[in-house]
């Protein structure tokens, strides 16, 4: 069996086991992902959900993010940790967006990738759920998982990213990412992984996890 088609089993897997997964970073507007994505580094989802509950609620458009005081965005951030670095790539990155951009986000990785704080987990957030382009999003659930299943042998994000843009088709990598988010807390965990109850065995035609 080629890595493309066990990609191929991993996907329909997926597919199956959660069909209606979806970015569990919770937003309204295309410029809140792009902070949610931000203070999400070295911080868990769930706590950038409560966050960003109020700090969106407190700057409800993109013009008031670029206005607001950076020592404001600090207290309200600070739960997610690096609160001072964070808050200040927040508001600089929305007022080059507002004021560079037109308030749009960009279509690209090179472009998404120039506003501050914005590395590439990031913008291929941005450019799977935001724009439905090909993106494939190298969390660490990505990078742990993927490897298990011997689609990669890299650790390093972008090469992870790249080898997979090669073998899971280009309309499925964006959901098969929130996808392996879910499957990595539900089961394929970092430290004692569920083996034994894992559901995505019986789709695998017999391949062993290298766990």
């Amino acid at each position: 069996m080629t890595k493309k088609e066990r990609a191929a089993l991993a996907v329909s897997g997926l597919e199956a086991i959660y069909p209606d997964a979806k970015c569990s970073l919770v937003y309204t507007h295309p410029y809140e992902l792009m902070i949610a994505g931000r203070l999400s580094a070295q911080c868990t989802d769930a706590r950038v959900n409560i966050v960003t509950k109020d700090l969106f609620a407190k700057y409800p458009t993109l013009e008031a993010f670029a206005e607001a005081d950076i020592a404001d965005v600090e207290e309200i951030v600070k739960p997610c940790g690096l609160y001072k670095t964070k808050a200040k790539s927040i508001v600089e990155a929305c007022r080059r967006l507002l004021y560079d951009f037109g308030g749009e986000l960009p279509k690209t990785i090179d472009e998404l990738t120039t506003l501050s704080g914005i590395g590439r987990k990031t913008a291929n957030l941005i450019m799977g759920d935001v724009h439905g382009l090909p993106a494939i999003v190298t969390d660490t659930h990505c990078i742990r998982i993927t490897g298990r299943l011997g689609l990669t042998k890299e650790t390093d994000p972008k090469k992870v990213e790249q080898d997979l843009l090669k073998i899971i088709p280009a309309e499925k990598g964006s959901d098969f990412c929130h996808r392996i988010v879910i499957f990595g807390r539900d089961f394929c965990t970092a430290r004692n992984p569920k083996c034994e109850s894992c559901p995505l065995k019986e789709y695998l035609n017999g391949y062993k996890c290298k766990v």
